[in-house]
């Protein structure tokens, strides 16, 4: 499969992290489907890291996870990260883009300030507006679609009248974004509600019957730490047989679509790595062939050809301005 190809959905892949930068690119990623990075450890022009990640997006599939753009931030847009992560974009030419939905910028004394976290949204109509609008404008940005995560959270809002599933699919709908599914995402916010591991399954389960299915593009795995009471996602063992459990009914539910096993602590070697994939593939192997197909297209008022050149155009234009008032 060649970079810049589009994933089959049974597609599997590692998060690529600097452990392991030196071994894939002497050695290769035996085993695995695609790389996934981090965007902002690479939208920096220029260096070493940007030059090695474009060598390996000419050998491997390559995805971008962003954490940066913040896209539920009632602040807005930051325009000059945004140009960056365009630029990015152009240069390698993933298979994958994504973001969370999260906020992460706020104003503060006339300024934005950056909190470098995920943080939680109200799951509100007012909430779901300017995210649609905020995601929408990334899409005419970077002339694709991208993918949505759903977050780990360890608060919840007042303002919160929507379920979180109904909060994707209207997102989606607005949109014509993807949903990418974290599925230890949904197990660690289960347990943190006080659920038994059973019962958080079957609450996972629920979740996952409800969401759009052609809506949904990629699925993460990953493990999570008990700290007491409190379950945190720090993606630093292995994938659970909990989270196994949900990736199966996931699967049977709304098809296979490309996997990532996410590793960003205490990460293991690259062969511990591969066996999670190869279990990742084991689980795909239990499916009937036909609920590998890929998902239907789905199409977008918002991405109508007569409305798109003009969003494009002011997005555009206000990333300019933003590296011109930097200069």
């Amino acid at each position: 499969m060649k970079a810049g190809a589009t994933l089959w959905p049974v597609a599997v892949g590692i998060g690529w992290r600097q452990p392991h930068y030196r071994e894939v690119m002497e050695r290769g990623a035996p085993g695995v489907d695609f790389l996934e990075v981090h965007t902002e450890n690479f939208v920096a022009p220029g260096g070493a890291s940007r030059q090695m990640l474009l060598d390996a997006a000419r050998r491997h599939p390559v995805s971008l996870h962003g954490v940066g753009l913040g896209l539920g931030s009632a602040v807005g847009i930051d325009w000059s990260h945004l140009k960056r992560v365009r630029e990015l974009v152009d240069a390698v030419r993933p298979a994958l883009v994504s973001e969370h939905a999260c906020f992460s910028r706020v104003q503060r004394h006339h300024e934005a300030m950056h909190a470098h976290e995920l943080l939680p949204i109200p799951f509100s109509a007012d909430s779901l507006a300017l995210l649609a609008s905020q995601v929408d404008t990334v899409q005419q940005a970077l002339g694709r679609q991208i993918l949505i995560e759903n977050l780990s959270a360890y608060v919840a809002w007042d303002e919160d009248a929507i379920s979180e599933p109904d909060f994707f699919n209207a997102l989606a709908a607005k949109t014509g974004c993807g949903l990418l599914l974290d599925l230890n995402n949904l197990l660690v916010n289960a347990l943190n509600r006080g659920r038994d591991a059973e019962a958080a399954v079957l609450d996972c389960h629920a979740w996952l019957d409800r969401i759009d299915a052609g809506a949904v593009g990629q699925y993460h795995l990953a493990g999570h730490a008990r700290l007491g009471d409190l379950v945190i996602d720090d993606h630093g063992s292995q994938v659970g047989e909990e989270a196994w459990a949900i990736y199966r009914h996931a699967l049977g539910r709304i098809g296979a679509r490309p996997t990532l096993v996410e590793w960003d602590n205490n990460i293991p070697s690259l062969q511990k790595l591969s066996s999670e994939v190869a279990r990742a593939r084991a689980e795909q192997g239990t499916l009937d062939r036909a609920l590998i197909a890929p998902p239907p297209l789905r199409l977008s008022a918002r991405n109508e050809s007569a409305g798109r050149s003009g969003r494009v155009g002011h997005a555009v234009a206000t990333m300019q301005e933003a590296d011109d008032a930097a200069e």
